[in-house]
């Protein structure tokens, strides 16, 4: 097939010329983007940011015992946390905004719709005043539930509409099938629905995981301790503030590109899997009624006392 004709669902295949077109745009982007980088990097330098002192705390075992390395457990531990949450959420919202009951799908759809309007800062912030306010936690663990909860709002209520679309994507077919079996819509959901549904959106679970961990450095404003707050402690200690937020910005980076690769590594081998279970072993032609040799009915129908000379003479 020529480029010309070639195409996908979602765009016409580019031509020779809209390719190079689009190379080139990409070149100067890079080209951009680098020489952005190189200015910020030598401004850093001409001011001093580099220099060997502000560089020493890294290999010291105290910046990163005391500061970093605390603040990065107080990152996963909220998105942790929060994630587990939000996908309990989800799945009640997801099968609520599917429900039969008019009522049900109107409170859980409004439920999803304003919480996924709020800003997450907004909802870290206002829990953490309730929290405070009526003395709902300890004073130690208040920044903490505050992050976790208002992550868990927000991401839950993403997680319920990713469930809904998954389970609208599957085939009817197969909910047809579960009712002329006699299965109950609740039996239909759990064993049929929500184990396809699940394994369809790893993907998106995963990628909305990223956001989590991202969006739990919104817990400094509230004093929580985590990964950015400390490298910013650590900076203002050491006296390197610019080069521990770069330190932060690279883990962060680094982590983040580890939960998108993997995404997109379950992404792919769900498709491969998909399209091997497309593929059906096609059957062996058998030839026309009467038409059948000797060699034939001996390979389809063998006689079980039928011996083969011709390997005694070596033939």
């Amino acid at each position: 097939m020529s480029a010309k004709s070639t195409s996908t669902v979602l765009y016409d295949a580019p031509g020779p010329k809209a390719r190079i077109r689009n190379n080139i745009i990409a070149l100067v982007f890079v080209v951009v983007i680098v020489a952005i980088l190189a200015w910020i990097v030598t401004v850093l330098a001409g001011n001093g940011q580099f220099e060997q002192e502000k560089l020493e705390p890294f290999v010291n075992k105290n910046y990163w015992g005391t500061y970093i390395l605390p603040g990065l457990w107080g990152t996963f531990k909220a998105a942790i946390a929060s994630i587990i949450l939000a996908m309990i959420m989800g799945a009640f919202l997801g099968i609520g905004r599917l429900s039969d009951h008019r009522s049900v799908r109107w409170v859980t759809g409004a439920l999803v719709e304003f919480f996924r309007a709020i800003p997450v800062l907004i909802l870290i912030t206002f829990l953490y005043i309730v929290f405070g306010t009526y003395h709902v936690f300890n004073s130690d663990y208040m920044a903490f539930f505050a992050v976790v909860f208002g992550l868990t709002l927000y991401n839950g209520s993403v997680i319920a509409e990713i469930l809904r679309s998954g389970i609208n994507s599957l085939p009817t077919g197969q909910f047809e099938a579960a009712k002329a079996l006699g299965l109950r819509k609740s039996q239909t959901m759990r064993l049929i629905l929500l184990p396809q549904a699940v394994a369809a959106m790893l993907p998106a679970l995963i990628s909305q995981m990223v956001i989590a961990l991202k969006d739990s450095a919104l817990g400094y404003t509230i004093g929580y301790v985590e990964v950015v707050k400390s490298g910013i402690q650590a900076g203002n200690e050491w006296g390197n503030v610019i080069p521990s937020l770069i330190m932060v910005a690279i883990i962060m980076i680094a982590i983040n590109f580890a939960l998108s690769a993997l995404a997109s590594n379950i992404e792919k081998n769900l498709r491969e899997g998909r399209k091997k279970k497309l593929i059906v072993d096609a059957p062996l032609p058998m030839p026309e009624p009467g038409l059948m040799s000797k060699e034939v009915l001996e390979t389809t129908h063998p006689d079980p006392k039928h011996k083969d000379l011709r390997q005694d003479y070596g033939d």
